[in-house]
């Protein structure tokens, strides 16, 4: 069986957040690549098609679409380019 996708994954076990509005979700990454993530998360209630991913060891932004949603994992495409957080000043 030939894989599907463009690039390939690799394996993590990294926290992240969840973030849209003034709500934080936490999850937990269980592969990634340049292009997406698959997610780990509690519930899907309530978790919208678009969203911002904070990978919280590695303190990098991502701005996700939704791609499929299964159990309690979603599969995500990043949809720009990865952002570090502003240095913090004082």
């Amino acid at each position: 069986m030939q894989e599907a996708r463009k690039t390939q994954r690799r394996p993590a076990l990294d926290m992240g957040l969840i973030r849209f509005g003034d709500i934080s979700i936490s999850c937990v990454l269980r592969n990634v690549s340049k292009e997406g993530a698959a997610l780990d998360i509690g519930s899907q209630v309530g978790i919208p098609d678009q969203f911002t991913l904070i990978v919280l060891p590695q303190k990098k932004i991502y701005s996700c679409d939704v791609i499929w949603r299964k159990d309690r994992r979603i599969g995500v495409q990043f949809t720009g380019p990865n952002e570090n957080p502003p240095a913090r000043t004082g």
